[in-house]
């Protein structure tokens, strides 16, 4: 594969989603720090708009655009990207941020949740990559980020919808990587641990998991995010100038990556001796792994 340049955050156009909170909001501030203008996208206005507001305050010189939608609505996305590319012709960088989470065993859960999840961690960065591929493939040197997790790299019980989606676009971003490399567009796929956003607090739960299964699904969660948000967006960035293909985010994904790595079929049994074994009530922890 062709070695590319470091990615040029001046002068160029970043289409950003999740950006209302936590890492995203992070980044949206991050790489108006570092010369691009910045197309925002979230499904929470209140937030978002403040976020763009904060950004216009520090960064005057910036343009701040915002556009308020729910990537669950896939039918969506076309015209979404054609407002987009209208206001915007040249677009250098897609980060597919947003995701959800979801707890609960695979029988606990319903087809439509499942769907749910697909939709906007998956499906939803498929289609927009697909729709802002011809801008990004335009102007050699773009750059395209998926943001995976930790468990796109290890399946623990209760994740299943989460982990399904992670690790399909893991896939995804791994092809996309050998495709685009010729084309002088450059992919990194990144891999947070345990990150202080609000994913967990925000996770929806399976319908046949309990009042108390959940309850304490959500006091691990929280006790498992403890890497700040701040300085998880700072390393994405630092990881997109250096065209970094793989980026792994705090201890917990590192030491589960080389786990799966040495113990592919029997790694959860491995992590379970390194320590207290998790309880089977626990569906949703750390279910809130990436944003």
């Amino acid at each position: 594969m062709p070695t590319l340049d470091r990615y040029q955050f001046a002068g160029g156009t970043a289409v950003l989603t999740g950006a209302a909170s936590g890492i995203g909001e992070h980044m949206a501030h991050g790489l108006a720090a570092r010369g691009s203008d910045l197309v925002l996208i979230d499904r929470d206005a209140e937030r978002l708009a403040a976020v763009a507001d904060a950004i216009r305050a520090a960064r005057p010189e910036r343009a701040v655009d915002t556009v308020v939608a729910d990537l669950a609505d896939l039918a969506g996305l076309e015209s979404l990207v054609a407002g987009i590319t209208e206001a915007h012709p040249r677009i250098t960088l897609l980060i597919n941020n947003a995701g959800v989470a979801l707890g609960g065993q695979f029988h606990q859960v319903t087809a439509e949740d499942f769907d749910w999840v697909m939709d906007i961690n998956f499906r939803a960065p498929v289609a927009l990559t697909r729709l802002l591929l011809p801008r990004l493939t335009q102007t050699p040197g773009s750059h395209i980020v998926n943001l995976s997790s930790l468990f796109g790299l290890i399946a623990p019980p209760g994740q299943c919808a989460y982990s399904a989606s992670k690790f399909a676009l893991r896939g995804f971003s791994e092809v996309l990587r050998h495709e685009l490399a010729d084309r002088g567009v450059g992919v990194t796929t990144v891999h947070p641990g345990g990150i202080r956003t609000r994913i967990a607090e925000n996770a929806r739960v399976g319908a046949a998991v309990s009042e108390a299964e959940a309850k304490l699904a959500q006091e691990a969660g929280a006790k498992f995010l403890t890497y700040p948000a701040d300085k998880a967006a700072e390393r994405i960035l630092d990881a997109v100038g250096k065209r970094k293909g793989r980026l792994l985010i705090a201890p917990s994904a590192v030491i589960c990556d080389l786990l799966a790595r040495a113990f592919p079929a029997n790694y959860f049994a491995v992590l379970r001796r390194l320590g207290p074994p998790p309880k089977k009530e626990q569906a949703g922890a750390a279910a809130g792994s990436s944003r």
